[in-house]
């Protein structure tokens, strides 16, 4: 078989691509292992696809050249994909943190871009297992060897290799010598160690609205969650991308509430209520149980000093606690690192120095935020390859 491209993934990146070149009239071919297209668009936001974000910009996306992604960002933007989306008729509403999310189910989505592929003329293959990509460009595949003449590589990275995410698009890389940045978890619950879990088992479940905060400053206010194998919750995850080995995170586990002036008003007007009870108003009441069982306070609160309650406030407002790990890829969002940007053409998404070679979406070194970050940049490097492949 001959075609003009080969678009190697059916992601959200791979389809766009794939739509936006058979719209020029190239012979498109879109082939994926995975017996349907999309799966992460499908399994996405709960299933209601978190799509884009309305505020999207480069300083939210992890990458060795955080500016690479910025040419691609400006000229398909959130409001480009949020116009696409009303063409298809895809009803849509705004949650917190300018996420965008469907009213319905994410398989619309998918659907959609089945839909356009074919009707710009492209083929779809899923169920099909691609192996070499040889110079030329051949591409084998289950189904006999590919002869095109661009080649984009959309393979995605690492993340949830339940749903067939593998290092395919990586060693295609290596293969015409591009370099990697290496790759690691981001967007992932982290690991403690086993005397910690044990310390924190009565914890196991409890949530609440704080910020997570990694060495350096960086923080993230959103829920936070313990659980039976360390800490997870969006503002976890978001730490994640830029937590490393080592290092230890401090949560404010009062969501910016001022714990010790209310505590302090609480004792001028209840001060013979227990110190738990007072703190239970302010945080999940087994929270406050283990934080003053920690602290070693008891008794009302008539009986407590200015220090102690401030020794309490220091410890919800900055609880330091030092994760050994992350759940790994097997959870993870998304993956950090990937093909170095420095090899890339940050306007076409182009390999230098092979041409008709291209690598979008997550296989590139340019991971987003949680929150439709990281599908935007998926719909902005396919949109990108896709007018000049």
């Amino acid at each position: 078989m001959k075609v003009d491209v080969i678009v190697l993934g059916a992601g959200a990146a791979g389809l766009f691509a794939g739509i936006e070149a058979a719209r020029r009239g190239r012979r498109v071919l879109v082939v994926d292992h995975a017996l349907a297209p999309g799966e992460k668009i499908r399994i996405s936001g709960g299933g209601r696809c978190n799509f884009t974000n309305l505020g999207i910009a480069p300083e939210r996306f992890l990458s060795q050249n955080p500016r690479f992604a910025l040419s691609a960002l400006k000229r398909y933007t959130q409001w480009d994909f949020i116009a696409r989306m009303d063409s298809w008729g895809i009803a849509w509403h705004e949650k917190t943190l300018g996420q965008l999310f469907c009213d319905g189910p994410a398989t619309q989505v998918v659907q959609a871009l089945t839909r356009d592929l074919a009707a710009a003329g492209g083929t779809l293959w899923t169920d099909c297992a691609i192996g070499d990509v040889q110079a030329g460009f051949t591409v084998d595949t289950a189904r006999g060897p590919v002869i095109a003449a661009a080649v984009i590589v959309a393979t995605g990275g690492k993340s949830i290799p339940k749903m067939g995410a593998t290092g395919f698009g990586y060693r295609v890389a290596e293969q015409f010598g591009l370099p990697l940045v290496e790759t690691r978890p981001a967007l992932v619950p982290l690991t403690l160690a086993a005397h910690e879990l044990a310390r924190l088992a009565p914890l196991a479940g409890v949530a609440v609205t704080g910020r997570a905060a990694v060495a350096g400053g960086m923080g993230f206010d959103e829920a936070l969650l313990f659980t039976h194998r360390g800490l997870s919750g969006p503002a976890i995850l978001q730490a994640s991308s830029y937590w490393r080995e080592g290092d230890a995170l401090t949560l404010d586990l009062a969501g910016g509430a001022d714990v010790a002036g209310q505590l302090r008003t609480a004792r001028a007007a209840s001060g013979r209520q227990a110190v738990q009870t007072a703190l239970a108003r302010l945080l999940p009441e087994r929270l406050a149980r283990f934080v003053t069982e920690h602290l070693g306070v008891t008794g009302p609160l008539a009986d407590q000093s200015n220090a102690t309650i401030a020794r309490i406030a220091a410890m919800v407002h900055g609880w330091q606690i030092t994760p050994v790990g992350s759940e790994g890829y097997r959870t993870a969002e998304v993956t950090l690192g990937g093909v170095d940007t420095a090899a890339l053409d940050s306007r076409t998404m182009a390999a230098r120095g092979v041409p008709g070679l291209y690598f979008v979406g997550e296989v590139v070194d340019v991971t987003g935020w949680l929150g439709g970050y990281n599908f935007q940049w998926a719909w902005s490097s396919g949109w990108a390859a896709g007018q000049v492949a």
